[in-house]
């Protein structure tokens, strides 16, 4: 099983690459959720030598995006693959909670070359058979899910039976509310293919600023305990 940290800061590259993550989900703006992370940013992780996935996620709320916001997300995925990220983490959904296929393939045909994860706009969904069938019949490698629910902890009869669903045709990998107390179970019970976390709590941010900021900040003794539970 792959162990992704959700990273949005240069302290959480460096601790990735110190507890050696398979991987990371790279964005800033966490606090809502995260959107694209800067060229600069992207840049710096791939120096670091840590595997960067990079989430392509234009503005904070949902994910029915209009023609101006899918040419954005294509201008990034092309940056992304430019810089040389190796994957790319995206979603487009349509009303009624159906995957938007027309808008994945746009950017599935971008991403070309790149691994490429469907992110919890998945969880937005109503029927993850048939949301899954649309990943899989467009060539997405994994989605991010939380069992189309607020949590995992919620999330985990559903995500049970993504992965039976699944079986080899698309990597199913729980986040969203894994911590120390569940992840061990989530790896017993659903048996993923990969597993995200963030390991962050919230932290005020340069408090004798007039500008300071209540900010969610990466804990390495949260990371370690995270991964002392799934050795």
């Amino acid at each position: 099983m792959k162990v992704e940290l959700c990273a949005a800061s240069i302290e959480a590259i460096q601790l990735a690459k110190k507890f050696n993550f398979s991987r990371i989900e790279l964005c800033q703006n966490l606090e809502q959720g995260g959107i694209t992370p800067s060229p600069g940013l992207i840049e710096y992780a791939l120096a670091y030598g840590v595997e960067t996935h990079v989430l392509i996620r234009p503005r904070p709320g949902g994910f029915k995006y209009n023609e101006d916001e899918i040419e954005i997300i294509l201008r990034d995925i092309r940056e992304c693959k430019a810089i040389g990220a190796q994957g790319v983490v995206i979603g487009a959904l349509k009303e009624g909670g159906l995957i938007n296929e027309n808008a994945i393939a746009l950017m599935m045909e971008q991403a070309q070359g790149m691994a490429v994860t469907f992110h919890r706009a998945f969880d937005d969904t109503f029927e993850f058979e048939q949301s899954l069938d649309s990943l899989i019949k467009l060539g997405v490698n994994r989605v991010l899910s939380s069992g189309l629910a607020r949590n995992v902890d919620l999330g985990l009869p559903i995500l049970t039976e993504m992965k039976s669903y699944a079986g080899n045709r698309i990597e199913i990998m729980p986040g969203g509310g894994v911590n120390a107390s569940n992840i061990a179970t989530i790896k017993k019970n659903v048996q993923p293919d990969a597993i995200h976390f963030s390991g962050t709590e919230k932290y005020l941010l340069d408090e004798s600023s007039m500008f300071s900021e209540t900010v969610l900040k990466v804990n390495e003794d949260k990371i370690q305990r995270l991964l002392n539970e799934i050795i």
